[in-house]
């Protein structure tokens, strides 16, 4: 029986850490603040922009709000972003996606001043990534760091398998594994015998999106598994699954991330630790 990685537990740590750290600036009278760009009424959306005013809130930090209409232009959008990078009450700014389709999201990701791209997607931050320099992370990967940490996983040295290439969590994932000295393997849609690759893997990290995909077949005994998928089996039923098999792959993994409950509250208790981080 694998032992489970508690989320939960770990993001509680890291906002109550920022929460302290959030009161020694207070001390210095230096106040951290996020402003959250929503476009649009998308119900998913507005469930995630209320979750990080909410631990806003509980670390002591200050949330601005900022609702713009389903039909605002591109120009306007720019313009609050611009207006918000010149404010320097303002450490953190966060524009949530997906935006409506009119919009171009790469062009509004850039406008945004690295030094307060607190998502961690602005190129510059994805290249100071690269190269190894300071910056903001994304913060699925940072978070998922985390978890494997401050549960005495051991990276060094161990061989790491990430299913999924995506620019917010397959890539960067790769670049911070490395960093940490693990030797890093990456598949994808073509990878030939999957199976085979995840099967060497000390360390397996799924972000592919599709549920339930991986199986005991895919996971070497002894293996942490860490299941970055959330999915809604079917539209009329309350439970979420991951791109891991769960009731597979626990009796074969030595440590595993549960759905839900293990990455997903990882997610803003890193945007908090960015946010705090981007006050220095």
């Amino acid at each position: 029986m694998a032992e489970l990685i508690d989320g939960k537990l770990i993001s509680a740590q890291i906002k109550d850490e920022c929460k302290e750290k959030v009161a020694l600036l207070k001390e210095k009278g230096i106040e951290v603040t996020l402003a959250v760009i929503q476009v649009g009424e998308d119900p998913a959306s507005s469930v995630y922009v209320n979750n990080k005013k909410k631990a806003c809130e509980y670390i002591g930090a200050n949330s601005l709000s900022y609702n713009l209409k389903e039909d605002s232009t591109q120009e306007e959008l720019l313009k609050l972003i611009d207006d918000l990078n010149s404010d320097d009450k303002v450490n953190g700014i966060l524009v949530q996606l997906p935006l409506p389709k009119h919009f171009d999201e790469d062009e509004v990701i850039r406008r945004i001043n690295p030094d307060k791209d607190v998502d961690g997607f602005h190129p510059i931050n994805v290249g100071r990534l690269s190269i190894g320099e300071k910056g903001f992370v994304s913060c699925t990967p940072a978070g998922i760091i985390q978890l494997l940490k401050r549960s005495n996983v051991e990276i060094e040295g161990k061989e790491c398998v990430i299913i999924g290439r995506s620019n917010i969590v397959g890539k960067p994932m790769s670049m911070l594994m490395l960093r940490e000295n693990a030797t890093v393997t990456i598949c994808h849609s073509r990878t030939k015998n999957l199976s085979e690759v995840t099967k060497r893997a000390d360390i397996l990290i799924v972000a592919i999106g599709k549920p339930k995909m991986i199986d005991a077949s895919y996971v070497k005994e002894g293996a942490v598994v860490i299941d970055v998928g959330i999915h809604r089996p079917d539209p009329d039923s309350k439970k979420l699954c991951g791109d891991v098999d769960f009731e597979s792959v626990e009796p074969v993994a030595g440590k595993i991330t549960p759905v839900p409950g293990g990455v997903g509250p990882m997610t803003i208790a890193m945007l908090m630790s960015n946010l705090v981080n981007s006050v220095e």
